[in-house]
């Protein structure tokens, strides 16, 4: 009676091979267990491949290969288990890196009117005075304020050619690179436009622009949960998120379902803390007064609740709106209440995003605190 080896099986098994796999089914790992009783190979495999020809073919090459290589009259039993990679019902929104570029921060309000927009330019003004090289998209399809925010209103980005492609050249003013849909619209003209439209427009602005390299990203957000949430998401990879709400109890509760929008499992971007704005009032003849005018600590009960930052407040002052209408944002100013507030809420936030990647490897995003200019970062 011929006595078979295992030895000498396993070697002609090296031989076979399974569809879409250049290895053969013993280095791939396909053979879960093998048995010899005599004349009689017991042979377990298991294999992604759910394929029924392709499990076909493969026992046929099995039966072939051990009756050519090791002997003609064996008896093979071939069993197959089929393994399928589990799948999550909710896969990951994944974006595309965009060259140069290192952090990407989103900005973004659960309802309109709550100085998000003002937000978003004075922390985009406050890094590019710490140092740092600094990009602000408006990505407020339908509402574009940052124009007149910057003061270029009139303005019309120019053309360039990058690596032989033409690309949008961001307007840079007070050292903040702008893209906007408001630069290619009249003023006073609605944009009306449904969602796939708008989408396509924003992924324009994003990687047709020659935005060179940046430390930061900024993205001025529309206010709400909608469409174009959902195509930066699927467009960019967010580093973090910034919610900006007043203390009202309405503009609360939007600001919670933002917050929920960004911890959504297949969404996923670290909020890196909730910015109470127009926290309070004080008159120019009292200024140690504070009115609360729209509630009082709101946004930092709301961060606790949702185990958010708290990054800070801004207080409700006019300048702040007259430097808004003038095309200059208020973070520009030497010195004062609001330059405090904004640098304040930009060092936060910066470390909130340094502890979001402490367990990367080591980016721009890390070397930011030894750069020049930002010592105030540390």
């Amino acid at each position: 009676m011929i006595k078979l080896s295992k030895t000498d099986i396993i070697q002609a098994l090296k031989e076979v091979k399974s569809s879409g796999n250049k290895e053969n089914i013993i280095d791939a790992g396909y053979l879960k267990n093998l048995q010899i009783f005599g004349d009689q190979v017991d042979i377990d495999l298991r294999f992604p491949n759910p394929s029924l020809q392709a499990r076909k073919k493969m026992e046929v090459d099995i039966l072939k290969i051990i009756h050519q290589k090791v002997y003609e009259k064996a008896k093979i039993n071939i069993k197959t288990e089929v393994v399928r990679p589990p799948s999550s019902p909710n896969p990951k929104i994944r974006g595309k890196a965009i060259e140069g570029v290192d952090s990407i921060i989103a900005i973004s309000s659960g309802k309109g009117g709550v100085g998000k927009s003002t937000v978003a330019a004075n922390i985009a003004v406050t890094l590019a005075k710490m140092g740092l090289q600094v990009g602000l998209l408006d990505a407020d399809i339908y509402g574009p304020s940052i124009p007149t925010m910057f003061d270029l209103e009139r303005e019309r980005p120019l053309s360039v050619r990058v690596r032989g492609k033409e690309k949008m050249e961001p307007i840079e003013n007070y050292g903040v690179k702008v893209l906007s849909i408001g630069f290619f619209t009249k003023p006073g003209q609605a944009i009306i436009w449904r969602g796939p439209m708008a989408s396509k427009a924003l992924n324009q602005l994003i990687f047709d622009a020659a935005w060179g390299n940046l430390d930061f990203l900024i993205v001025d957000l529309p206010p709400g949960t909608g469409d174009i949430h959902l195509s930066i998401v699927q467009a960019i990879p967010l580093s973090g998120a910034v919610v900006v709400s007043t203390p009202q109890h309405i503009a609360l509760s939007d600001a919670r379902k933002g917050i929920a929008m960004f911890q959504q499992e297949n969404i996923s971007v670290p909020v890196l803390g909730i910015i109470e704005n127009m926290s309070y009032f004080s008159p120019t003849d009292l200024p140690d007064k504070k009115y609360y005018i729209f509630g009082m600590g709101g946004a930092q009960k709301l961060a606790e609740d949702k185990r958010v930052p708290f990054l800070g407040e801004v207080p409700l002052i006019q300048s702040i709106r007259e430097a808004s209408d003038f095309g200059r944002p208020a973070a520009l100013q030497d010195g004062g209440t609001i330059v405090d507030s904004y640098v304040k809420i930009t060092q936060n936030m910066v470390h909130q995003l340094l502890k979001r990647n402490k367990d990367l490897p080591p980016t721009k995003v890390v070397e930011i605190t030894t750069m020049t200019g930002c010592s105030a970062i540390k």
